[in-house]
């Protein structure tokens, strides 16, 4: 009998190539056009937030974490690409992996993680939908679906600029 428990794992080298087929089947291939995706280019995902879940010996679901700054100087963390395989979708995996990836950020010493999503999925772990205008995407991007979790309470209310990428 194979063990058939959800398991997450930080993500080893081994899990890239089947991390990356799932990205390509959960978003396909139209995932890189996306300015969330210009974001990352150049730049390598936190090893320390990056996690692979497991369901027995299959990845059945990723999730990732990258540096960033808003503003001049104000640093963060961009949550994505999240995915579970559209089979195992439903069971509430893909929170658990979001509640690892942030637990994993606040012990890390991070304050603050954005992300490009839907409010009400994400809002499930505490995202709430930025204010227009306050923080901005440096692509299209729709604001309605521009959210943030603070790590630190209180660490919103001063943030305001473009989101870039950090080398």
């Amino acid at each position: 009998m194979s063990d058939q428990s959800f398991k997450i794992i930080p993500e080893e080298n081994s899990h890239v190539q089947a991390v990356e087929d799932l990205l390509d089947l959960a978003f396909g291939p139209g995932r890189f056009a996306k300015t969330a995706y210009r974001l990352r280019e150049g730049v390598e995902a936190l090893p320390e937030l990056s996690f692979a879940g497991f369901l027995g010996g299959d990845l059945i679901a990723t999730i990732r974490f990258w540096p960033v700054k808003i503003g001049t100087d104000t640093p963060a963390v961009m949550l994505g690409p999240l995915a579970v395989d559209p089979a195992s979708r439903g069971k509430g995996w893909g929170l658990d992996m979001i509640a690892a990836g942030l637990d994993q950020a606040k012990i890390q010493g991070h304050q603050l993680v954005v992300l490009v999503g839907d409010e009400t999925y994400y809002a499930r772990q505490k995202f709430k939908k930025a204010p227009p205008g306050q923080i901005i995407m440096p692509g299209p991007c729709d604001p309605q679906r521009l959210l943030y979790c603070e790590l630190e309470a209180g660490v919103f209310g001063s943030v305001e600029g473009m989101i870039s990428r950090v080398k």
